[in-house]
Order: C-alpha cells, then structure tokens, then sequence
C-alpha cells in the first residue's frame, strides 16, 4: 500500500474500511488493486516456474521456453498497434489471453502430442523466437511514433494505472491455470525419477505435458496481457525456496508461488517509492535483479560440473 505521498496508517486502514475522503480513494481505487494484482501475478509467476522446472526437470526453466509469454506480447502489441485500444482496455488482456492459448495449440502442432520433453523444448523456444521477432516486427510497422512509444512501454512491464477491472479480467484465468500446475504435483515428484519409470508409475506424461502448458497459457497469458512483459520471477522464486522444500518439485510448488508474490510486490513497491519523473517499470527491475542471479546459478552449475 505504499506510494509517493505518505498515508498514516490510520487513514489506510480506513480507507480499507470503507472510510471516505482523498485517502480513502487513493487506497481503495489506486493501491490496493495494483497491490493485489502484485501478489496475484507474482503467485502465478512463481508456480509457473516451479511447475516447468519439475516438468522439464531442469532448474533453469521458465515460463517462456514454452512461448506463451511472448505470444501474449505479440497480440497485445497488435491491439495497442492497429486495434485503436488504449493499455487500459479491456480489449489488451482479452487479445493476449487469446495469444496465449494459440502459441500452447501451435506447440502442439509442432511437436505433437507424444513428443518428448526435448521436442517439446525446441518446439517452446521455436515459438518464443518467431513471437518476439514479430512483436519487433510490429513495433517496426507501427502507424504512427505514439503507437510505438507505447507499445515499448508497455512491453517494459508495468503495474501503473491497472485497476480492479484488470484483476477481475485476469484474475479467473490465473485462479485456473493454478488449479492446473499444482494438479500434476505428483507427476513433477515421479518425472524425477525420468520419464519411463514415471510412466510405469502411472503418471500419464502426456497428459502431465497439455495440463501444464494449458495452465501456463491460462495463467502466465492472463498476467502477461495486464502488465506486459515480467521476467524472471518465475525463474528466481523456485530457486529461492527449493533447500526448503528439500528439493522436492511437489512441495516446492506453495512456497515457490508465495516467494514469487513477494518479490513482484516488493519490485513494484520499489519502482513506487524510487523519485523519478517517470515510474520506473517494474519488469526494468525484475531484469535487474534477475539477469545475476541466473549468471550465478549458471556459474555454480559450471562450478559443479568441472569438479565432478
């Protein structure tokens, strides 16, 4: 609930309260949407990233080896570009949702059903190239200097001016895919294993496989389309609560979610108390925090390797 101007305690709870006034407004319509929306992407985010990693079992996975992310972009880019909506409407998160669900079907189309995990990994990173080249591509073809200005902030990643109309909006479709990721807990524990004794297990690893891109394509696309690009959190979360979770890609699944709505919260936060005449977007301080914190962990897997 922080912000540039102070508010005491007493008028935001208040304000929370159903209280009136200046204070109350500010709260109630400005900060505890954008709040909520916060926790809500970030949660989504961190359980993306956790359930990819278990699927894929690679530690370095995120959201957007499977495209869904920069197809949500691309089509959001494309109303912001030629559909004549401003970022506050409605029509961006329906268009990137929409984007979404065609990158998990156009995944599928690629590598099949059946494909394994590496087919399907060439097939998401396939997919995340063409989307991001014709998000440029867009940009590059955009009608007019403003369109374009636009479309570059907005792709940076931003909480500012999203309201209770955007949670409504995206706040189904995360709740959903959720239900998704944490449903296959089970295979992300006995994928562990390799797939073959998975399967003799009985976890249908195919069925593991649509569920999970289905609830990424619902999820991640849903948050994706309110805020623009976020990286990063879906990466940094599961890492940051996996010694706990005794490396167990079940129960890392909560902690992964509750630590990855922390830390967009506590981003935003940041971007909303740093003086500037600009906001600083919110996806500018993922990258920030995000891009060491992967060359780590890239180092530590080398440093593993070359003493094994």
């Amino acid at each position: 609930m922080a912000g540039p101007v102070w508010l005491p305690p007493a008028e935001v709870l208040s304000g929370l309260a159903g209280g009136d006034g200046t204070a109350a407004i500010i709260v109630t319509d400005i900060r505890l949407p954008r709040t909520l929306l916060a926790l809500s992407i970030g949660a989504t985010l961190g359980l993306a990233g956790a359930a990819l990693q278990g699927l894929v079992r690679n530690p370095l996975a995120e959201p957007t080896l499977f495209g869904a992310p920069s197809a949500a972009a691309f089509a959001s880019a494309v109303v912001l570009a030629f559909g004549g909506a401003s970022a506050l409407s409605l029509a961006l998160p329906l268009a990137g949702m929409a984007g979404a669900f065609v990158s998990v079907g156009l995944l599928f189309l690629v590598a099949g059903r059946r494909a394994g995990i590496t087919v399907l990994l060439l097939a998401g990173l396939a997919l995340n190239a063409f989307f991001g080249a014709a998000t440029a591509l867009v940009l590059n073809l955009a009608p007019n200097p403003f369109a374009a200005l636009e479309i570059a902030f907005w792709l940076l990643g931003s909480l500012e001016d999203r309201s209770v109309v955007h949670l409504a909006l995206a706040g189904p479709f995360m709740a959903l895919g959720a239900v998704l990721l944490v449903s296959q807990a089970r295979a992300y524990r006995a994928l562990t294993l390799g797939e073959e004794v998975a399967a003799s297990l009985g976890v249908r690893v195919g069925r593991a496989r649509l569920a999970v891109a289905t609830g990424l394509a619902l999820g991640v696309g849903a948050a994706v389309s309110v805020t623009g690009a976020i990286g990063f959190v879906g990466l940094v979360a599961p890492h940051l609560v996996r010694r706990a979770a005794a490396s167990d890609p079940a129960r890392v699944l909560l902690p992964a979610a509750l630590c990855g709505a922390a830390l967009l919260t506590a981003a935003d936060i940041l971007v909303r108390l740093v003086p500037a005449t600009t906001e600083i977007k919110t996806g500018v301080v993922t990258a920030l925090v995000g891009v060491p914190f992967f060359l780590w962990r890239i180092l530590g897997i080398r440093r593993t390797e070359e003493g094994a």
